[in-house]
């Protein structure tokens, strides 16, 4: 038996049983699957017609009980694909109505206890993990001392002090809890939602949907005095341009120029539309973005272009295959700083290790034949189908 407990049909990716089904199903394990419905064996249209014409060609029969249908019965794939949009539909409709609950329950003030650093959950309320709070006053205080996000994170390890899955606290978590206001004794609900009950996916929320302040949920370990002081700290480097706050990427904050020691910052893409990946902004000089073009001899560098260098570069490190995407964490576990020069990049490594490796600016030419080798596809698709 093949049973996936309390998880969502509408994503077959995520159903651990149901992949071992079918890699049983590959094995020739299997003949015959029985199934009590459609709804049970696949809510994602795609997904269910793909599965079912894989299966077939194997001669692999799936049987729904309930709809009293045969996947090998001559009429068996036109009758699948009606009922199963009618399952597709049901699972929208359960999900809306779920939504609509959670969103009644925030506009009451109410939401569900989930697991936070610095707090426990104890019977209807949240009580304070006071050596958790004691490392969130430390972040918070030496962020507004001026220390650097990885000067906290060194300090944090140097006096013992880790995230709950034992490892140094990133940039990034960091950052979060710099953000997070629950540490002032409120909680904004509704911050993100999901778009599509087939992906899942979560959007963050900008106005699509109201949000809403409760007071009260959370014992304060911030003080809003000290909380002003790191606002005031954040304010400060932003004139100076020592961060872009929340559009940064990992690579923030570790590029220095090779010609002036200046720290690179990042600039996104202003473009309105949506951003492919050779869009994705690019560092430049700090110096020479504030004094001029002739103040400094170094050159933008596209965030597309050090992904592909960092895949090039650092991706063996990682055990990660040709073809594999960059990952930020890679930067993050692997990368002190990165030298940057007009032709070649200095990576310095924790270990102290030092890599070079040359580099330039393909994002023109690789988006070119991006969008030619797409406009080729589209046109051939257009012939098949005339």
């Amino acid at each position: 038996m093949y049973a996936d407990a309390g998880i969502s049909g509408t994503a077959t990716r995520n159903r651990s049983e149901f992949q071992r089904l079918l890699a049983d199903c590959e094995k020739g394990l299997v003949d015959i699957i029985l199934t009590k419905s459609i709804s049970r064996f696949a809510r994602n249209t795609v997904d269910l017609l793909e599965t079912v014409r894989h299966l077939r060609e194997r001669n692999i029969s799936v049987r729904f009980e309930r709809e009293n249908l045969d996947s090998l019965s001559p009429d068996g794939e036109l009758m699948l694909s009606i009922i199963a949009s009618y399952a597709q539909e049901e699972s929208l409709s359960i999900s809306e109505n779920v939504k609509w609950v959670i969103r009644k329950r925030f506009s009451q003030g109410r939401f569900l206890a989930y697991n936070i650093y610095g707090y426990r959950w104890v019977a209807d309320h949240f009580e304070i993990i006071e050596k958790e709070a004691e490392a969130i006053r430390f972040m918070y205080r030496a962020f507004a001392d001026g220390m650097m996000l990885t000067e906290i994170s060194d300090a944090l390890a140097n006096r013992g002090i880790f995230n709950r899955k034992g490892k140094p606290f990133g940039k990034s978590s960091i950052l979060r809890i710099l953000d997070q206001e629950k540490y002032r004794g409120f909680s904004i609900l509704q911050r993100t939602y999901v778009d599509d009950h087939i992906t899942h996916q979560k959007k963050m929320n900008k106005g699509e949907f109201p949000r809403f302040e409760v007071q009260g949920t959370h014992p304060v370990i911030i003080d809003e005095m000290l909380h002003q002081e790191v606002e005031v700290e954040r304010e400060r480097r932003r004139q100076a341009g020592a961060v872009r706050w929340r559009r940064a990427t990992c690579f923030t904050g570790k590029i220095v120029c090779g010609y002036c020691g200046s720290t690179f910052t990042y600039t996104p893409n202003n473009w309105s539309g949506e951003l492919t990946q050779f869009q994705q902004g690019h560092y430049q000089c700090s110096h020479k973005r504030k004094h001029g073009a002739k103040s400094c001899p170094s050159k933008s560098l596209p965030v597309y272009t050090l992904r592909q260098v960092c895949c090039t570069l650092l991706g063996p490190f990682v055990g990660a295959s040709e073809g594999d995407q960059f990952e930020e964490v890679w930067i993050d576990d692997l990368v002190d700083h990165i030298v940057a020069f007009c032709d070649t990049l200095e990576f310095h490594l924790k270990t102290n290790e030092v890599l070079t490796t040359p580099w330039k600016n393909t994002a023109k030419r690789d988006a070119w034949a991006y969008r030619k080798a797409s406009a080729q596809q589209d046109s051939d698709n257009s012939e098949v189908t005339a």
